[in-house]
């Protein structure tokens, strides 16, 4: 097995196991993320994003992962998360294509390619299903992930403060 494809083994595994620090760990220093709801994120927001969606997920959030492909340069995999989204608890069965760059045995660019109007229509019900499809929509799903990020984010550094 090529070295990468056992990092993405390591990556989605500890995905699966709800270890974010794990996972983050096969990331490099200034690692760059996108994906249809969170958009364009880099370094501690990409790290804090995971540990924000496991955490949010709990024992809820199942991880399935397939066809891992990579070689000295790029990767690749296929994954399902189900989980229970927002206050109304929709459940989310979300199909997710990763594509990956690679640089010093370390994950530099991770993209996760899916369906945001399907996610839209579970996550959101009618006003998924209505408005999903549209950029408006996509912005507005962007605008409320970087917000919730953000304050995390916030959460975690006041949190580190209060330990120190």
């Amino acid at each position: 097995m090529h070295p990468n494809e056992e990092l993405l083994n390591t990556f989605y595994k500890s995905f699966k196991d709800h270890n974010p620090k794990e996972m983050t760990a096969c990331y490099g220093k200034n690692i760059t993320f996108a994906d249809p709801a969170f958009g364009h994120i880099k370094g501690d927001r990409v790290r804090a994003m995971w540990h924000m969606l496991i955490e949010r997920g709990g024992d809820d959030l199942t991880i399935k992962y397939e066809d891992i492909q990579a070689d000295d340069y790029t990767g690749s995999a296929k994954w399902v998360a189900t989980y229970y989204f927002g206050p109304n608890r929709r459940k989310v069965v979300n199909h997710v294509v990763g594509t990956f760059y690679f640089q010093n045995g370390k994950i530099l660019q991770h993209t996760d390619h899916f369906n945001l109007w399907k996610w839209s229509r579970q996550a959101l019900g009618v006003k998924g299903l209505l408005l999903g499809w549209s950029d408006y929509m996509k912005l507005k799903i962007q605008q409320e992930s970087s917000k919730k990020l953000s304050l995390y984010l916030q959460k975690m550094r006041t949190f580190e403060h209060t330990q120190l």
